[in-house]
């Protein structure tokens, strides 16, 4: 997926040096996938990363699951369920998918996946169209 040099978001802007940097590639379905490893400055208890950056990671790739069909919107709900815990520094996979749409909303779904294919957390969540008018 393109990036812009000027995007200062956690998750994947490039100007923001304490961020994530996630950077994601689109399917030919239009789900996305990013490869990634977390450095242990992401870190809850020593080792393992934070509950909050697993939600983030998780956020961020159902909102660029919505951005592959030209849609840009803000989480209205998201649900998380951690089902491993994720080593810092540990190559991931992360995975999303647009599963619906209803007018403006639009429900999407993520993964992180390990190396050897375990799920390590999922999320669900639902998405509300930001209107052209009402972006800078």
């Amino acid at each position: 997926m393109e990036r812009n040099a000027q995007n200062r978001c956690f998750g994947c802007g490039p100007a923001n040096g304490a961020g994530l940097q996630l950077e994601y590639m689109t399917a030919e379905d239009l789900s996305v996938i990013c490869m990634a490893s977390i450095p242990a400055s992401f870190e809850g208890p020593s080792g393992y990363l934070h509950g909050g950056i697993i939600a983030t990671m998780l956020d961020e790739t159902m909102s660029k699951s919505l951005r592959a069909h030209g849609i840009t919107t803000l989480t209205r709900q998201m649900t998380v369920e951690y089902l491993r815990p994720i080593h810092s520094g540990a190559p991931i996979r992360l995975e999303g998918r647009l599963v619906r749409t209803e007018d403006r909303r639009h429900w999407s779904e993520a993964r992180i996946v390990s190396p050897k294919g375990h799920i390590m957390a999922e999320a669900k969540g639902m998405f509300v169209e930001v209107r052209s008018s009402h972006r800078r």
